[in-house]
């Protein structure tokens, strides 16, 4: 009897479990709000507008949903991925468009990088999809995106100690 009611209930919990990633397109912004709260990125009014979801500062995912003028999900993107990084070596990049594509970084530094002094926002993500990583943006005074690469994330970097250390 409790295996028939299991195998009954269980499409229920798998549907109750959406995700961002599973919003079909046409999806209200209302209803986004209902299902996941409040966006922790909301930029400026544009075509598409875009709403950040973002598990930073210690989390890997953040997930992007533009929608149309009449506020509904044209497309939803995880956003912290080697694919979408690699949108930073196309065009120009200030801090204002990395933010709103990527959302609020999980660290904000100052680093030397040749030799001149960077400001760095360090995101951390899974590296090919598997490695906890950090991919680090530099910008130069100018406010541009100058270098960005990728990075061991150093939370994962932390030493093991055996239980009985002698």
């Amino acid at each position: 009897m409790l295996r028939k009611l299991c195998l009954a209930l269980s499409p229920l919990l798998f549907t109750a479990c959406t995700t961002l990633s599973d919003m079909p397109v046409g999806t209200p912004l209302s209803e986004l709000h209902r299902q996941f709260g409040q966006p922790s990125v909301a930029c400026p009014p544009q075509s598409p507008q875009r709403f950040i979801w973002t598990q930073q500062p210690f989390g890997q995912l953040a997930w992007a949903a533009d929608v149309n003028e009449q506020q509904e999900l044209i497309r939803m993107t995880q956003v912290l991925t080697d694919r979408e990084f690699e949108l930073l070596a196309q065009g120009d990049w200030n801090k204002e468009r990395v933010f709103c594509h990527f959302g609020p970084p999980a660290e904000k530094d100052y680093t030397p990088y040749v030799g001149v002094k960077m400001r760095v926002w360090s995101y951390r993500y899974k590296q090919n999809g598997v490695w906890p990583a950090f991919m680090y943006v530099y910008f130069g005074d100018d406010g541009l995106v100058k270098h960005h690469h990728p990075g061991p994330d150093p939370l994962s970097l932390r030493e093991e100690r055996p239980f009985f250390d002698f």
